[in-house]
């Protein structure tokens, strides 16, 4: 079993019951789960669009990193995300953040995230969690990573 970090955010309909069941179906090859606080954050990038809802959740999976990734579009296909366009609103948006300390790299897998450590509304949620974890690249643990932010980084509310 690999321990696993993912990120969770909603925007369209009722988010809080959005992330609640994204979490339900991620059970079905997630174990051990822990889920951070709810957080409401301002849109980043586009942000003329409803605040969001994000969280963080810790598990373990037999899941390969490319498998979890299937499984977790597979999740968002099925809550009805839809692809409206970059930084766009969203039903559901699940991110695996880390897998272990894995550095993995394909064209449509980077993990770690490769903008992780620049956003308040993932890293705030992984203090409640995991706070000493160290980030694979960057050899700095979450907590400090946190620390680091400018305020321009900011989007909790």
């Amino acid at each position: 079993m690999s321990i696993i970090f993912l990120a969770l955010g909603s925007n369209v309909g009722n988010s809080k019951q959005n992330i609640e069941d994204a979490i339900s179906l991620l059970k079905e090859k997630v174990r051990k789960v822990q889920v951070a606080k709810f957080y409401t954050t301002k849109a980043v990038g586009y942000t003329k669009q409803d605040n969001f809802v994000n969280t963080a959740l810790k598990g373990e999976t037999s899941l390969e990193p490319i498998e979890l990734f299937h499984f977790v579009k597979e999740i968002e296909k099925k809550m009805g995300r839809v692809k409206r366009f970059r930084w766009g609103p969203r039903e559901i948006d699940i991110d695996i953040i880390f897998y272990k300390e894995l550095i993995y790299r394909s064209k449509k897998l980077e993990i770690p995230h490769p903008r992780m450590h620049e956003r308040d509304f993932v890293l705030k949620p992984f203090l409640d969690i995991e706070k000493d974890f160290v980030h694979p690249v960057l050899k700095k643990k979450l907590k400090d990573l946190y620390l680091q932010l400018s305020d321009n980084q900011k989007s909790i509310i």
